[in-house]
């Protein structure tokens, strides 16, 4: 059976001493320990050593506070990774969304706010935006069209949210004890009525898997995509720079 959530006690504040930046940057601190899913607002109150209804005069259900969290997430969360160059598009798109499954998959308390929690939030998009016209721009420079830009980074970004997303609900599962039978766990097929599958399952090829290889493998064929639709518009636009000479 699970053990409960708990937090560390703390010597208990004077009444009043707290406030809402207090309460959100403890509560970060203790999703750390608890997960988003555990955290709670009796616990919250015990980790800071305050009453709870100190909180609720801040934040009126477990709700609001994951709202102010998300808020925080969205306006403190940077991609360590350089923008997408247009002279070297491919290989500086491939960094960037590398970059982005390594940040959330390395910070659970992020990819459950962000990736989960807002995923269709109009704050999240919002929070984004400048980011996605820069790489949009230099997808354009590098010769796509604007709808073809966008299409080939929201893929990009799709792919990024699904497999971290993905990999992040297998692990939720495994630490309930309920991740014997997920796919990235399970060699699939026989020898004897599934030959193929049950070949490569052997080797280490999952189906469903939000694992490294999947996720090269479908970060390759959308920008093999886009390749060939820059080589294709570089192609219909030769005779017309032909005849302008």
């Amino acid at each position: 059976m699970a053990k409960p959530a708990t937090a560390a006690k703390r010597p208990r504040r004077e009444r009043g001493s707290i406030n809402p930046d207090d309460i959100i940057a403890g509560a970060f601190e203790l999703a750390e320990q608890v997960s988003i899913d555990n955290l709670s607002m009796p616990l919250l109150g015990k980790h800071l050593g305050v009453g709870v209804t100190s909180i609720y005069w801040y934040f009126r259900k477990k709700d609001d506070l994951l709202n102010a969290m998300t808020d925080r997430a969205l306006g403190q969360y940077v991609f360590a990774t350089p923008y997408v160059e247009a002279a070297d598009w491919r290989e500086s798109l491939a960094t960037h969304a590398r970059a982005m499954r390594k940040t959330f998959m390395g910070n659970p308390i992020l990819c459950d706010l962000i990736l989960i929690r807002s995923a269709l939030s109009p704050r999240a998009v919002r929070a984004g935006e400048q980011e996605v016209e820069k790489a949009i721009t230099s997808l354009v420079e590098a010769g796509l069209s604007a709808e073809d830009a966008f299409d080939t980074y929201s893929a990009v970004s799709v792919h990024v949210r699904g497999s971290v997303v993905l990999h992040r609900l297998y692990e939720k599962n495994r630490a309930a004890g309920e991740g014997a039978h997920q796919l990235e766990d399970a060699i699939i097929g026989t020898a004897e009525s599934t030959p193929l599958l049950a070949k490569v399952s052997a080797e280490g090829h999952r189906i469903g898997g939000a694992d490294e290889r999947n996720f090269e493998f479908g970060l390759g064929c959308i920008l093999d995509h886009a390749a060939a639709l820059i080589e294709a518009g570089t192609k219909s636009a030769a005779p017309k720079s032909r005849r302008k000479g």
